[in-house]
C-alpha cells in the first residue's frame, strides 16, 4: 500500500474532516467519550449511522451497487483515523460489517433486496445469536435445534452473551438441523424476527457495570425456512465467512490510538492536578512500549488492506489482526489502571472526584475530567473479554497455526 500523501488524498482526507465538522454533533462525540460497553446505545450510533448513510459513506466494504464507496485501502485508512480523531461513535457492525456481507455472498436476489436496504436505512437492527451456554469457542458443539415443520422451522433453546439483543428487531443465528456426520455439517444460518412469539431476552449485567449482553431463550419459536442463508447443514460455511470479517475487516488501529491518547491525557490531567508531581519512569516505559506494538501492528494492518478488494474477506490473516487487537486493547486498559492507581476506584462517583472541577468545556463536548476518567476501569474490566468473545485467544492461535504456518 501507498501511504505517501499525495493531491487527491489529500482533498479527500479535507472532504471527510469538513463532513465531521458538519455532522458530527457534540452530543454524539459525548455520548461515544463516555461509552466504556463495547458499541455505543443505539441513540448514539444510530444518528451516526443515519449521516453517514445520506453521504454514502456506511458500507465501505459493500459492492458500489449496494451502496459501498469504492474507496481505496487508503481512503479507507484515512476515513477510519478521522473519524477516530474527532470522536465519531463506532457503528454497531452486526448488520453493516457482519450479517450484511454474507447476505450479499450467500443470500438469494429475494433476501437481498428484503434485507440489505433495511440494514442501510437502519431500520433493522441486528444482533448475533452464535455463542450458547455449552458452545462458546467451540461453536460447532452448539444445540440449539430447528425442526422442520411445513414451511418453517420450530426453534428451541437458548443464545448466550447476545450483544444488544435487547435493542434488536433482527437476529441472525446458527441452529442445528442435522445431528449425522460431522458437527460442523448439520448447522444451519437462520435469519430470525425478535419480535417472534417465545424469545424471551434476559439481561446480563458485566463486571463494568455495563447492559451489554444478554441470554436469549426460543421456546417453539417459528421462523420461515425462506429465512435461512444458504442451503440447510451448510451454515458454518456462512459462519466462517462472517467471523473473519468479524475478526478482521475492520480498522482498529485508529481507535485504539485514540484509546491510548486518552490514557496519555488522564497522565497529564493528573500531573496538573498536583496528584503526581513525576511521571512514574516504569509507566512512561511500558507506555513506549505499547506505543511501538500499536505502530507494528497498525503496519500489519495496513498492509493486509492492501491486499483487498471491496467485499474481500481478509481471511486466515484476520486471527492474527483479532489477536493482536485484542490483546492491544487490554494493554491500553491496563495502562489506564496504572496510570490511575487508586483514583480508579472512584469511578462511580465522578461528582466527588479530584479531577472533577474545571474540567468541561466546549473542547470537550461538556465532559469532565472525571467523567472521562471514570471510564477507564469499566472499560479495564470489559477489556478482559477482548481475548474471549469472537473467538478465544487460544482458538486463534490454532487457527494460525494451522491456516498461515501449516502446523
Amino acid at each position: 500500500m501507498n501511504l505517501i500523501p499525495n493531491q487527491d488524498l489529500e482533498a479527500f482526507r479535507e472532504e471527510v474532516r469538513a463532513f465531521l465538522r458538519e455532522h458530527l454533533t457534540p452530543e454524539l462525540r459525548r455520548g461515544q467519550r463516555l461509552t466504556s460497553a463495547m458499541y455505543p446505545e443505539p441513540g448514539i450510533s444510530g444518528p451516526w449511522q443515519q449521516a453517514l448513510q445520506r453521504k454514502g459513506w456506511l458500507v465501505p466494504l459493500w459492492p458500489t451497487q449496494w451502496g459501498g464507496t469504492g474507496w481505496s485501502p487508503v481512503q479507507r485508512f484515512i476515513f477510519e483515523t478521522e473519524c477516530a480523531l474527532a470522536g465519531a461513535p463506532l457503528v454497531h457492525p452486526m448488520g453493516v460489517r457482519l450479517v450484511g456481507p454474507v447476505i450479499l455472498k450467500f443470500g438469494t436476489e429475494a433476501q437481498k433486496q428484503a434485507h440489505l436496504p433495511r440494514i442501510l436505512s437502519g431500520q433493522d437492527y441486528w444482533c448475533q445469536g452464535f455463542s450458547e451456554p455449552g458452545a462458546g469457542s467451540d461453536l460447532a458443539a452448539l444445540r440449539m435445534r430447528a425442526e422442520p415443520d411445513g414451511d418453517d422451522y420450530v426453534l428451541n433453546g437458548s443464545k448466550l452473551w447476545t450483544t444488544h439483543a435487547h435493542h434488536a428487531n433482527r437476529m441472525f443465528a446458527l441452529v442445528r438441523t442435522s445431528t449425522e456426520g460431522r458437527r460442523q455439517d448439520g448447522i444451519s444460518f437462520l435469519l430470525i424476527d425478535m419480535h417472534s412469539p417465545g424469545i424471551t431476552v434476559r439481561p446480563i449485567d458485566t463486571i463494568g457495570g455495563d447492559h451489554d449482553v444478554n441470554e436469549v431463550f426460543f421456546d417453539n419459536v417459528r421462523v420461515p425456512q425462506a429465512n435461512r442463508i444458504g442451503q440447510e447443514n451448510a451454515g458454518w460455511a456462512c459462519a466462517k465467512y462472517l467471523l473473519e470479517f468479524e475478526r478482521g475487516a475492520g480498522i482498529f488501529s485508529p481507535r485504539l490510538r485514540a484509546q491510548l491518547k486518552r490514557v496519555g491525557d488522564a497522565m497529564g490531567a493528573l500531573g496538573e492536578r498536583g496528584l503526581r508531581r513525576d511521571a512514574d519512569p516504569l509507566q512512561v516505559a511500558r507506555f513506549g512500549e505499547v506505543c511501538a506494538d500499536l505502530d507494528a501492528f497498525e503496519m500489519l494492518e495496513l498492509k493486509t488492506l492492501g491486499r483487498l478488494a471491496p467485499g474481500d474477506s481478509p481471511g486466515p490473516v484476520a486471527s492474527i489482526l483479532k489477536l493482536r487487537a485484542s490483546r492491544l486493547k487490554q494493554a491500553i486498559a491496563e495502562l489506564g489502571i496504572e496510570v490511575l492507581g487508586l483514583e480508579s476506584l472512584r469511578w462511580r462517583d465522578a461528582p466527588g472526584h479530584a479531577l472533577c472541577a474545571g474540567e468541561a468545556d466546549d473542547q470537550t463536548d461538556g465532559v469532565t475530567g472525571a467523567e472521562v476518567m471514570g471510564t477507564l476501569l469499566p472499560e479495564f474490566l470489559n477489556s478482559r473479554a477482548y481475548t474471549i468473545f469472537g473467538g478465544a485467544a487460544e482458538v486463534q492461535l490454532g487457527i494460525i497455526a494451522r491456516s498461515s504456518l501449516g502446523l
